[in-house]
């Protein structure tokens, strides 16, 4: 699981209270913050690579943080083509790494790779 140190960009304010989840992120438990996106959260955690690339093979991570680019995919409680920038955390969500090309079916929220 490609987990950073944590980014100084994704922490929260200090002195301020924020109630924790349990999440999984690729087989690993993660203690989130609570009510965020999923992007947020896991960016939060250290997690740099959401997705692979079709063509390359190549990490990718969010960008936009506002359900445009769809670089955040993860399959989130085994559906495919979530976009984690705009799924709210809760507990006990099972997040995998979305590898290959994404599956169309509209089992997820996405439309487009």
């Amino acid at each position: 699981m490609p987990i950073d140190t944590r980014s100084p960009l994704f922490q929260p304010l200090s002195g301020v209270a924020c109630p924790k989840v349990m999440i999984e992120y690729d087989g690993v438990p993660v203690q989130v913050i609570a009510g965020i996106s999923v992007a947020a959260a896991l960016l939060e955690a250290g997690v740099r690579e959401f997705r692979r690339s079709i063509v390359g093979n190549m990490p990718r991570a969010p960008y936009c943080m506002m359900g445009v680019c769809f670089e955040c995919f993860v399959e989130i409680d085994g559906v495919p083509n979530r976009q984690s920038c705009m799924t709210p955390v809760r507990a006990g969500m099972c997040i995998r790494r979305q590898d290959g090309a994404p599956d169309h079916s509209g089992d997820g929220d996405g439309d487009r790779a």
